[in-house]
């Protein structure tokens, strides 16, 4: 059946808007590459510079001291596995990844969503396409990614951030939206300002939700930083694809095992993180 009506050329436009870009911008694009690259680096160097089992116990130390004793324990005993399957390295390298990307999805994250938190008409413009980010397929990403910064860590990283920002975003608006009216109207009666309200009631009361926001972004940054292996990103999701193309399953099983561990223990710590503080858990 022809269609009546003349196609949208939406393809073209993007792939012009992309040359324009790349044109225009394309040392800002290259100075961005060295700066993610150098901050992934350094990271990897720091982290590489201490040895394994001193690392899975300061890991295990700071488990202990921003969330529970079990966590800690659980901490120990799950990097020690990941060095004894011989994924340490690897493992540093998805790290990396994920601090680089998840700072920067707070960085970014935590101030639009406290924009918008206040502001009617942005949390109108955000919300939408905080639903065009997360309902987007991941793999989609990737393409603008490697054609604004080729392949390698970069695109993982900028893949990374769009997809893991929007929980950020989201939770840091409903965790200021929730404080009730009347602590508000309080605050207002003593006469603060809208910076006071916001540093002194609404954001230290909205925090634990803002920290399930950042969960949820280390959680999806995690995921995001395997998949980006297909277009370069080192880590354990290298590990991963290699053995799917080389069809080895017991090497994938032991990648796979070993980023279950790093997930684990990442997701256990952040949901920890205050808790301890407040009389926590155990």
């Amino acid at each position: 059946m022809e269609n009546l009506l003349p196609r949208i050329p939406l393809a073209t436009w993007i792939d012009n808007l992309l040359d324009w870009l790349i044109d225009k911008f394309g040392s800002v694009f290259d100075g961005i590459t060295v700066l993610l690259e150098g901050a992934v680096e350094g990271i990897v160097s720091v982290l590489g510079f201490i040895p394994s089992i001193l690392l899975a116990v300061i890991f295990g130390l700071i488990a202990w001291l921003v969330s529970t004793r079990k966590i800690a324990i659980f901490s120990l005993i799950g990097f020690l596995i990941v060095d004894y399957l011989g994924f340490w390295n690897p493992m540093l390298e998805m790290l990396a990844l994920v601090i680089t990307s998840v700072i920067i999805s707070i960085i970014l994250g935590i101030p639009i969503g406290i924009w918008a938190s206040q502001k009617n008409t942005v949390r109108k413009i955000v919300t939408p396409i905080l639903d065009f980010m997360q309902t987007m397929p991941a793999f989609v990403y990737l393409l603008p990614a490697i054609f604004f910064f080729n392949i390698g860590v970069v695109p993982g990283i900028v893949a990374s951030v769009i997809f893991s920002m929007p929980p950020t975003i989201r939770l840091t608006i409903l965790g200021i939206r929730q404080v009730p009216e009347d602590l508000i109207e309080a605050t207002e009666a003593f006469g603060s300002t809208t910076g006071q309200r916001l540093m002194k009631v609404q954001i230290p009361l909205a925090m634990p939700t803002i920290m399930a926001g950042i969960n949820q972004s280390i959680m999806l940054a995690l995921s995001m930083v395997v998949i980006a292996s297909m277009v370069g990103a080192p880590g354990l999701g290298t590990e991963v694809y290699r053995a799917v193309t080389q069809l080895k399953t017991g090497v994938g099983f032991e990648a796979g095992l070993a980023i279950v561990i790093v997930a684990i223990i990442l997701d256990r710590i952040t949901q920890n993180v205050g808790k301890k503080k407040q009389g926590g858990t155990v």
